[in-house]
């Protein structure tokens, strides 16, 4: 049994988002694409799962990926104010949207870390042209 690292995954999600679907050009600095970032991937799908309300549309992998994560279910529970009981009722795929909402701002963090060079690569290129 494998041991998902929720964290790592969700930061991943962020970067393949960032690299597919967002154009440096369109932000005038990083807080900027932060800001957009934290605003729409909270219900993207391919990162959160939370606008269908599933992120892997398969119940027995999202509990392999809540095993050894409890903890952090808990944890998600307690900064949204949510009844762990009740959300375990909903069933898996509940759980592991709520653990990937709760982590996405940290994933965002890192990710722009990430990209920090290639974003002011990009723009020290416009000053010298």
């Amino acid at each position: 049994m494998r041991n998902y690292n929720y964290q790592e995954a969700v930061k991943n999600d962020v970067m393949d988002y960032i690299k597919n679907e967002i154009d440096f050009k369109d932000f005038d600095n990083i807080d900027e694409l932060e800001e957009k970032l934290n605003d729409d991937l909270f219900t993207e799908d391919s990162v959160t799962g939370n606008g269908s309300g599933s992120y892997t549309f398969n119940t027995y992998e999202a509990e392999e990926n809540l095993c050894h994560n409890i903890a952090l279910l808990k944890e998600a529970c307690e900064e949204f104010g949510s009844d762990i009981r009740e959300l375990v009722q909903k069933g898996a795929e509940s759980c592991d949207v709520t653990i990937r909402c709760y982590l996405l701002g940290q994933a965002i963090t890192e990710a722009m870390k990430e990209v920090e060079y290639e974003f002011d690569e990009i723009y020290e290129e416009d000053e010298e042209a």
